[in-house]
Parts: structure tokens; C-alpha cells; sequence
């Protein structure tokens, strides 16, 4: 809003910048006028083209920091996923350091009909789901995409459950992937940040049961951002 009241003042400043008023200056002061006008003119011109300046990271790094020092509250305080006697252990969580550019505009493309996909879990069980679509996105120039997943049956979609495995995986991430919990947009557009992308509680308690990642959703690039393995 700043920068468009800038532009109209630089409209005004256009319009009156011929000095059509010299007829009732002395030439002087006309002169000197019309080179005040044009140095006006041009500081606008600078002002309108140069763009917006870059985005303060500031904020973003501090709201991804308060998620994760809220989910290691609540870990804390609950027995449940991480046992009492594993607290000490595996508290704070792991984390590689906020990076914005793990961020990216996503469209997610909806298939004519949802596909049932049986998804095999860390105890050895089947997990019947629907994969309602893929999400296309592009990281440093390369394009890549993820299968979104929802519970069969599911009428109305509240989350998108999108589980990946990538080149960190089994190394400085969790063996089994991670997961990304996505909103649906009514644009179809989206944001996937991988600095959410966070842990199965099997992770931490063997006792549950977590959905692997299928096959399609195996990237082939090292995704240094979200949840570390425990204790990496």
C-alpha cells in the first residue's frame, strides 16, 4: 500500500512535470523548478520499479522455533509418544535450522477418481488409503511431486497426509520417512514447507503403528529441513 501511494504521487508528479505554469514565472524560477520536478520524477521511478525489498526471515524462523518448543512441551508433559523413562533422551527433539527456501508453492492435481492404495505400517499391518492426487512442486530447479493420501472412507477432507522418504533418510532422518500434514485450499494451490515435515511416533514408541511412505513418494534429492532422527 506504501509502495502504491509512492506510484500515484509519481503519476501526479509526471503529469506536472511539463511546467506548463512557466507563463506565470520568471524563466529562473521555472528553471529551477522544472529541475526540482525532474529529480522528484526520477527518485519515484526508482521507487516504483526497484520491488519490494527482501522478505525478513525473522518471523518465519521464530514461528517454525515456537512449533517445535511447543511440541517438546508437549511431549514433556504427556506420556504419550515418548515413554517417561525416554524423556531425558530423545527431549528436545532434533531439528536441521529453519531455512525458508524449503518452502514452496505447490498444486496439488486431483484425480478423476481417488486410487485405494494399501500402504504397509512398521508393524507389519496393512493401512487401506486413498491417494486423492499429487502435489507438483519445484525445489532449486528441479520438479518434483508427492502423493496425497487420506483415510479410506474419508467423505470430506480436513488434512492432506503426505509421507516421503528422501536421501536423509536412514542417515540424518528417521529410517522409516517422515510425514507432512497438509490443509485443503479451495484454489487447489498450496505451500508444502519441509520445515514441518516431522517424525512418526513409532520414532519414539515402538508400540504404534505408522504408514510407510509409498514408493511415489521416495525423493530422490537430500531434504535438509524438518525433524532429525532421535538422538542424531
Amino acid at each position: 500500500p506504501r509502495r502504491a501511494g509512492i506510484c500515484l504521487i509519481r503519476e501526479s508528479v509526471m503529469r506536472n512535470s511539463n511546467c506548463e505554469m512557466r507563463k506565470a514565472l520568471p524563466a529562473g524560477a521555472v528553471r529551477r523548478l522544472c529541475f526540482a520536478f525532474s529529480i522528484l520524477h526520477f527518485a519515484l521511478i526508482f521507487a516504483c520499479t526497484s520491488g519490494p525489498s527482501a522478505p525478513d526471515d525473522s518471523s518465519y524462523v521464530a514461528e517454525v522455533e515456537a512449533g517445535r518448543a511447543a511440541r517438546d512441551q508437549a511431549y514433556r508433559t504427556s506420556d504419550d509418544p515418548i515413554p517417561p523413562e525416554k524423556r531425558d533422551v530423545l527431549l528436545p527433539l532434533r531439528y536441521y535450522t529453519p531455512d525458508r527456501r524449503y518452502a514452496v508453492p505447490a498444486e496439488l492435481r486431483l484425480f478423476e477418481s481417488r486410487q485405494t492404495v494399501e500402504v504397509p505400517t512398521s508393524t507389519g499391518t496393512v493401512r487401506r488409503m486413498e491417494l486423492v492426487g499429487t502435489l507438483n512442486f519445484t525445489l532449486e530447479g528441479q520438479q518434483m511431486s508427492l502423493g496425497a493420501l487420506v483415510p479410506e472412507g474419508t467423505r470430506q477432507i480436513q488434512e492432506l497426509f503426505v509421507p516421503f522418504a528422501d536421501l536423509t533418510t536412514g542417515h540424518d532422518t528417521y529410517k522409516a520417512g517422515r510425514y507432512l500434514d497438509i490443509p485443503p485450499t479451495a484454489t487447489g494451490l498450496y505451500t508444502i514447507d519441509f520445515n514441518q515435515a516431522y517424525n512418526p511416533t513409532c520414532a519414539y514408541n515402538e508400540s504404534y503403528e505408522c504408514p510407510y511412505p509409498p514408493p511415489s513418494n521416495r525423493l530422490k534429492v537430500a531434504m535438509r529441513a524438518g525433524e532429525k532422527a532421535p538422538g542424531a
